[in-house]
């Protein structure tokens, strides 16, 4: 019964960092995407509509439209691939 009543106490380290700001600017421990400072909707305490607003006016902005055609095409091939995969009747679309 004496083992449970004098449980052992956790070690405790003194740990600094070898690259630590003492100017007290930046945190070492917070773990930030290199992109991150080019997001409009990331880092911001905004609330939930706002960040949706500007997520859809991001999507709004005029982006390069070679991009835009690739990615119709790659979406139309995946999806003939899996009409195709799943034996998919397509006769039923064509007109006679």
């Amino acid at each position: 019964m004496g083992k449970f009543t004098n449980l052992r106490k956790n070690k405790s380290f003194d740990y600094t960092p070898r690259y630590f700001d003492d100017k007290g600017e930046g945190n070492p421990y917070k773990i930030q995407h290199k992109l991150d400072k080019f997001r409009t909707t990331v880092g911001s305490k905004q609330g939930l509509k706002k960040k949706f607003g500007t997520a859809f006016s991001d999507l709004r902005r005029e982006g390069d439209k070679n991009i835009r055609i690739r990615m119709i095409i790659i979406l139309t091939i995946l999806i003939f691939a899996f009409l195709y995969i799943i034996d998919f009747d397509l006769s039923i679309f064509s007109i006679k």
